[in-house]
């Protein structure tokens, strides 16, 4: 019998056990809270020793962060594989993406509010910002979204900010809350790319035209 190469069982290995720990730190984070411990902690009850879990989870609770963002990711996306996007309005395939984002982190609402703590730490802001673009370009690239051009960015920025907005807003105020703040955020942001349409003004040209602004209060008119 052909024998598996250890190259290509290593990666297997990693993923399954990386997801293995991750839901034993969901058993554990309610009352642990999202802190340097929880991959040690997680790993021994998967019968990992602390060398073994830091060598699969360096970053320990970050990698669990963006481990647990990328399975809601995925689960988003599964949830909208029976949703054609190309049979609703732009608006709607949005709304649906956040919709379903939104309720793959509610699935597990007691580690996403410690987690929500854990991202809003001032070293952890850089990687929230990361998976929360990671969720939104994973959302616009399922509403078919094809722009390479300044758009890409502007677009998935947006969509990062209404995502996080959504979540904050469903663990505390509900799922109607959370599905109304995003109908009202997706208006504006309509909005604003209809106002954008019919000036033709692109982001670059705007951000030119702040820096002459900011550049006329400072040194005054130009000679």
């Amino acid at each position: 019998m052909a024998r598996t190469a250890p190259e290509a069982a290593a990666p297997d290995w990693a993923q399954t056990a990386e997801q293995q720990v991750l839901d034993a730190a969901l058993k554990i984070v309610a009352h642990e809270g999202w802190t340097s411990r929880l991959a040690t902690l997680a790993g021994k009850a998967c019968g990992l020793s602390a060398g073994e879990t830091e060598l699969l989870l360096p970053h320990g609770a970050a990698d669990l962060a963006a481990l647990l963002s990328r399975r809601h990711d995925a689960a988003a996306l599964a949830a909208l594989a029976a949703v054609d996007p190309s049979a609703l309005k732009i608006r709607e395939r949005i709304a649906r993406g956040v919709e379903a984002r939104v309720a793959a982190a509610a699935a597990d609402e007691a580690a996403v509010r410690r987690l929500t703590g854990f991202l809003a730490l001032p070293s952890n802001l850089s990687l929230g910002a990361r998976l929360a673009w990671e969720s939104a370009d994973a959302l616009w690239r399922w509403a078919g979204d094809t722009a390479t051009d300044e758009n890409h960015y502007s677009k998935r920025a947006l969509l990062a900010g209404i995502l996080t907005g959504a979540i904050a807003i469903r663990l505390t105020s509900g799922p109607a809350a959370a599905l109304a703040f995003t109908d009202r955020r997706i208006a504006n942001v309509m909005t604003f790319e209809k106002w954008k349409a019919t000036t033709r003004l692109k982001p670059a040209a705007m951000m030119d035209s702040l820096a002459r602004a900011l550049g006329h209060l400072r040194y005054g008119a130009e000679r």
